[in-house]
């Protein structure tokens, strides 16, 4: 029996939030795989130096500034990709914000709207944008998040989100099934990144966090590698519609 491979070779991936964290972690992989990487996020200059990182592996990569938050920006990106690139194979929907409100009442109308509208619109946008241009095998890998299963009050607008972000998993799966193409998404649990060390004020609360881990410690961003290229790869051809935690046994 052939084993498939956890390989990219020949496939462009687009990759939002990915000048940083996680989603530089996955773009640099996917290179490492053999894919050309298109490099999106709202900062144009850090996704170009990532962009650097992927053409020194020997890859072509393009950087994009978007904001996948606005619709029609959603739209030049995947147009700009696949003029780019000349197709597309892999979408990750990675960009995301969690800002923490102080209460229910507290939460205003500019905050709920730009959470809802970079975790959920902007994914939704661009997977109805992409599978226009997805070639038969592509894959939809959408990045949700613990909270989406277990919501806390200081997180409950992006909880509710990403909640949102599972559900069109689930539905675009269906949909897009009979076209070949694969949804999925990681259910991340804490992972050490920027946004994430700076909304933990101590050592102390990270250890405090750890303890409730199975694993007894927070993930690094190069944990998420693994599971990303098993789902943008033929090794996962069979799955789609499945939400995959990545959360170290959080209990």
């Amino acid at each position: 029996m052939t084993l498939p491979p956890f390989r990219l070779d020949g496939k462009v991936a687009l990759v939002t939030g990915g000048s940083k964290g996680l989603g530089r972690a996955m773009a640099c992989a996917f290179a490492e795989a053999g894919a050309d990487v298109v490099v999106a996020s709202r900062k144009a200059d850090a996704c170009e130096e990532v962009a650097d990182e992927i053409r020194a592996i020997g890859r072509r990569a393009l950087a994009v500034g978007c904001h996948v938050g606005d619709w029609l920006e959603c739209e030049t990106l995947i147009a700009t990709a696949v003029e780019g690139m000349g197709g597309l194979d892999v979408l990750v929907n990675n960009a995301g914000i969690a800002p923490v409100p102080p209460s229910l009442g507290g939460i205003t109308e500019a905050l709920f709207d730009k959470t809802v509208a970079v975790n959920l619109k902007g994914p939704l946008r661009l997977t109805a944008l992409a599978a226009e241009h997805l070639r038969t095998g592509g894959s939809v890998i959408n990045i949700s998040s613990l909270s989406s299963m277990r919501p806390t009050p200081h997180t409950v607008v992006y909880a509710a989100a990403k909640a949102g972000l599972n559900a069109l998993t689930r539905a675009a799966s269906q949909e897009l099934g009979p076209k070949g193409i694969r949804v999925n998404a990681i259910v991340c649990g804490p992972f050490h990144t920027d946004s994430f060390d700076r909304s933990i004020p101590t050592a102390e609360i990270a250890e405090a966090m750890a303890s409730r881990i199975s694993l007894r410690r927070i993930a690094g961003p190069e944990e998420i590698v693994g599971t990303a290229l098993f789902l943008a790869s033929d090794a996962s051809a069979y799955m789609t519609g499945a939400l995959l935690a990545l959360d170290g046994g959080a209990g």
